[in-house]
């Protein structure tokens, strides 16, 4: 019979009667943080105090995991999984330059990149370092570096500013500063226990560092109930704390319920991946194959959005001055941290809940069902072409093929060109 207080893994170890020695995190109930120390004389390897979800990491033998799971003072043992990491076109689908032409560019926003490291590529620190705090809780080194590249990569899609290619691949929110927070090895992977840390940081940091947003393009399968996941508790921590987090809805599609944690939160924005097709106009856009398919297990629509996630241009970690192609909702999850920096700049004193509305009710829905788009693609123009008197908000006029004017007007223009070179030929 299983035991409600352990994950599934804990609980199949068990039943198969295994010794070995397994990381865990251990929640105990709010009125014993006192029991921390007699907890951490059980472990043979105590790796971290995890005070935002009450809890505790460390390396545990399974007939202890068994004894402390029947004692009231403890609330859920988890095993402490594996957490793995997940312009020039995105940018224009997305309509970025709208926002960026009214002069919303992400000045003084921080956005907390959680990831493999970000190194200090000449888009985020000429002509002024953005990259205004590094933590690493993999290596402990003190100065930015990224040994793998996926963080580097989604750091540019944010704050890029173009300066390595003379303006041709910016990121949403050129202007916004950059928290590097290394909490995953160079091979893309880490502990759930880490990424709390990272977590953690960022609560103790956001009023130093004016954190407003934390991204993560990472995940691990949603094998617990939300209410009991270490990783869900964790973020939701964050979100009561006033910081928006957006994070990756995962790589597992396109199988329905393979959103991975923590995703799986409702207080979260949880972004899926886009395949624009390489081109800016997103009448041709669809769903990512690979992009992970909602309800969560308790029924929970996700994601709740959708942003290009496909051959996706940023900067690169092995030269810094050069730039290189990936595909994933680790992409379209900056797309969307980057777009709320410009939001930020906007509005100031909105609650992560408010934003989180405002983004779903900025969505072009797509030839898709919800459970792949959630309320479908993120559209800048439509985010910021509402004003506080809604009279004075300018409409997006569409006509007969469903596009705007603008797209529609530029359709126009190249059939002519084409024309014109035919007639020539």
């Amino acid at each position: 019979m299983s035991n409600n207080k352990l994950c599934p893994v804990l609980n199949a170890k068990i039943m198969a009667q295994s010794i070995e020695e397994v990381p865990v995190i251990i929640q105990l109930n709010e009125n014993n943080r006192n029991l921390i120390k007699n907890v951490s004389n059980l472990s043979s390897k105590v790796k971290a105090d995890l005070p935002l979800i009450g809890g505790i990491a460390g390396n545990m033998s399974t007939d202890i995991i068994y004894r402390l799971s029947t004692t009231p003072e403890v609330d859920y043992i988890s095993f402490d999984s594996n957490v793995y990491a997940l312009l020039d076109v995105a940018t224009p689908t997305m309509e970025a330059y709208f926002p960026h032409e009214k002069g919303y560019d992400g000045n003084g926003i921080s956005v907390a990149v959680i990831d493999t490291g970000v190194a200090p590529h000449d888009d985020l620190v000429k002509p002024t370092n953005r990259i205004i705090s590094f933590m690493d809780f993999v290596n402990n080194k003190e100065k930015p570096y990224d040994d793998n590249g996926h963080g580097t990569h989604v750091a540019g899609i944010i704050a890029g500013n173009g300066y390595s290619s003379r303006g041709k691949y910016v990121g949403i929110a050129p202007k916004s500063n950059i928290i590097g927070i290394k909490a995953l090895d160079e091979n893309g992977g880490g502990s759930t226990s880490d990424i709390i840390a990272a977590l953690s940081y960022c609560i103790e940091m956001k009023d130093k560092y004016n954190i407003k947003i934390i991204n993560l393009s990472l995940g691990t399968p949603a094998t617990h109930n939300p209410e009991k996941d270490p990783l869900v508790k964790a973020v939701e921590k964050c979100v009561e704390a006033g910081i928006i987090v957006v994070t990756a809805a995962g790589n597992s599609g396109p199988s329905a319920r393979t959103i991975l944690s923590p995703g799986i939160s409702k207080e979260v924005i949880t972004v899926g991946a886009v395949d624009d097709k390489r081109t800016i106009d997103p009448s041709d856009d669809t769903i990512a194959p690979f992009s992970s398919r909602g309800p969560t297990p308790e029924g929970l629509q996700k994601p709740d959005l959708v942003a290009p996630g496909v051959n996706i241009n940023s900067i690169s970690h092995s030269k810094l001055d050069s730039y290189t192609s990936l595909s994933g909702t680790s992409m379209a999850t900056p797309l969307v941290s980057g777009s709320l920096a410009l939001l930020l700049n906007k509005h100031t004193n909105l609650s992560p809940k408010e934003f989180k509305s405002m983004l779903t009710n900025a969505c072009m829905p797509l030839n898709e069902d919800k459970e792949s788009q959630g309320y479908g693609m993120l559209n800048l123009r439509v985010l910021f072409n509402s004003k506080d008197d809604p009279a004075e908000q300018e409409p997006i006029k569409s006509n007969i093929l469903g596009l705007s004017d603008d797209t529609l007007e530029t359709v126009i223009m190249l059939l002519v060109v084409l024309f014109l070179l035919d007639s020539r030929i």
